[in-house]
């Protein structure tokens, strides 16, 4: 019985020897599974924050071109408000011009008071309704000459050096939409 005793005690032992050393080996294999567990994360985080920081810079990107676009098109559509009319207004200036013709002859005229009444009319009429649209005259006789307002068509001979630079003469009337000059008035300017 002693001997079986023995034998029983090194079974166990040998039984334990042989756990110890197979725990040993799952530890060896558990360690080197969690190295490669944990090596595949951190490729796999490494990916994730490289997308996201790729998504972030398209993200920015396309908000500050959707930012210049919409300041653009409201840029041009408060341009496009501000002009609507030029173009008609512009057609109307050869009218508004020849009504002027018309009360400077009918001026010197006596007896046709009510042809020259109806004219001076029909000019308040026109001139009242461009002025609604934003139209205004560019007064220019007796001013100095400015380019950014007038077009010389002439210089006169001055004596007076009061009169040098003004403008003597206005042979076409010029016009400012909405402070933007859509036509130069034609003077003749003092030398």
């Amino acid at each position: 019985m002693a001997e079986n005793t023995r034998e029983t005690v090194q079974e166990e032992q040998a039984a334990e020897t042989a756990a110890k050393q197979e725990t040993a080996k799952d530890d060896k294999k558990s360690k080197k599974d969690k190295k490669d567990i944990k090596a595949s994360l951190e490729q796999r985080i490494a990916e994730l924050e490289e997308q996201l920081a790729k998504e972030k810079d398209d993200y920015l990107r396309l908000r500050a071109e959707f930012e210049n676009y919409r300041r653009r098109t409201s840029e041009e559509r408060l341009n496009l408000i501000k002009t609507a009319g030029e173009e008609t207004i512009k057609g109307m200036l050869t009218t508004l011009d020849n009504c002027e013709h018309a009360i400077a002859m009918l001026a010197d005229a006596t007896d046709i008071a009510a042809a020259k009444e109806g004219t001076e009319l029909i000019y308040s009429n026109l001139m009242g309704y461009l002025k609604s649209k934003g139209l205004s005259v560019i007064e220019a006789k007796g001013k100095d000459f400015d380019t950014d307002l007038h077009e010389a068509i002439a210089l006169f001979p001055v004596q007076d050096e009061n009169l040098k630079g003004k403008v003597m003469e206005v042979a076409k009337t010029g016009y400012t939409l909405g402070g933007k000059v859509i036509r130069f008035a034609s003077v003749v300017v003092g030398q």
